[in-house]
């Protein structure tokens, strides 16, 4: 039941068109109305106009998300809600009033889809806490975004915000229908928020603010975490410690409606020359990178050693080759080889940008795949052999360093 909303809502027009200036930077992904960003654009300040009025009017109602589900790593299926781009405009606009009064109030270790924080500083502070804690609860909380309760919800936003309108809307939002592939339209249930939604993961935050933060904060002042949304590392000083902690916040998330997958979950031993003990377990995988063991050569006297360092996981360094091998390009022998990089080179910058913080050599022998591919192509498009397909490569590389982005990293 909506909360009853006397006032208008002290939403500006200023703040929609903000609010769609960074949407408008986002997924292309259109909701169930169809309407695309080409649509919409078509008259935006006629568009931006209706939504502010029905937003500050306390009378704006989202329509369904359009359910989709795409692969996980471990075979299984992801779904995601995506809501209308008008939808998605207005959950930014309150989004962001949100943000502006509750973020100062979330742990310094939360990093996940907030201001001045990053995914890359989640990774360095991992790394850092892996130097002072032995040992690691990799912990994996089972189907969160589906299972969070709005009733929970509610009660953390009405904790930190006092508007009423702005709980009224997120309530019409949590209580968004789910369109199936088939057409069919399917209630909530009281729980669950969808994933691509925009004010998703501030939701997503408050919730796990106050279930897990706080409480670990509270009732274990000495370990340390880290957090990027629901995806969760905890640094414990002895194995004893991580065992007692681990029980303890799987019967804390139990208390909030929340599931841990204990299959999934588990300790590991952050094993180096100093730390020489034996686990089954010395390594686990946090934001796309593994964590573990490997060999390193000293700078101070060139000498190996066995260093607990962080690398691209195995499993990514799979999708990033499997992503390179499926390009359709290399079938279109049509094509000019500057089109193959303009193709590739937005991917490249990402895989780069991201993953290159630790051991870019690492990475480069997985983007070497590039390359491979790209003799191959060229072989066919100039019906020559592996050699002067390569003699002729490597002309084109001396002239154009630039013109991969993976080849200027040497």
């Amino acid at each position: 039941m909506d909360v009853h909303v006397k006032k208008t809502v002290p939403i500006e027009y200023y703040d929609v068109a903000k609010a769609y200036q960074k949407v408008r930077k986002g997924g292309n992904a259109v909701g169930i109305d169809q309407e695309s960003w080409i649509d919409f654009d078509k008259k935006p300040e006629r568009n931006l106009y209706v939504i502010w009025n029905r937003l500050a009017s306390g009378s704006y109602h989202p329509q369904p998300v359009r359910e989709v589900e795409i692969p996980k790593k471990d075979g299984s299926m992801r779904k995601l809600g995506i809501p209308t781009l008008r939808d998605r405009i207005a959950q930014q606009v309150i989004k962001d009033y949100m943000e502006k009064r509750i973020d100062r109030l979330f742990h310094t270790n939360s990093y996940g889809y907030r201001p001045l924080k990053s995914a890359h500083q989640a990774v360095e502070q991992v790394r850092q806490n892996n130097f002072g804690f032995d040992w690691v609860i990799d912990m994996d909380i089972s189907k969160f975004f589906d299972e969070v309760d709005h009733d929970l919800i509610l009660k953390a936003v009405s904790h930190v915000i006092e508007e009423k309108w702005v709980l009224m809307y997120v309530e019409r939002w949590l209580n968004m229908p789910v369109q199936k592939k088939d057409g069919t339209i399917v209630p909530k249930q009281g729980k669950g928020t969808p994933q691509g939604g925009v004010i998703s993961p501030i939701l997503a935050n408050l919730y796990l603010h106050f279930a897990m933060d706080k409480w670990l904060s509270k009732h274990y002042p000495r370990i340390r975490f880290v957090r990027y949304a629901d995806d969760v590392v905890i640094h414990c000083s002895t194995h004893q410690q991580a065992e007692q902690v681990k029980e303890a916040l799987i019967n804390r998330l139990a208390e909030v409606k929340l599931r841990v997958n204990e299959s999934k979950t588990h300790i590991a031993y952050c094993k180096d020359y100093r730390r020489k003990g034996n686990h089954e377990t010395v390594k686990f995988e946090f934001l796309g990178f593994s964590y573990q063991p490997r060999a390193r050569k000293s700078k101070r006297d060139g000498k190996n050693y066995m260093a607990f360092t962080a690398e691209i996981s195995q499993s990514n360094k799979k999708k990033i080759v499997q992503t390179i091998r499926e390009l359709e390009a290399w079938r279109d022998t049509r094509l000019d080889i500057r089109e193959i990089a303009s193709q590739l080179n937005v991917k490249l910058r990402g895989w780069i940008n991201y993953y290159g913080l630790f051991s870019k050599r690492t990475l480069r022998r997985s983007l070497q795949k590039v390359d491979e591919r790209l003799l191959k192509w060229f072989g066919k498009k100039h019906k020559t052999g592996v050699r002067k397909a390569m003699a002729k490569l490597k002309v084109i590389k001396r002239e154009n360093p630039e013109l991969f982005y993976h080849w200027q990293l040497g």
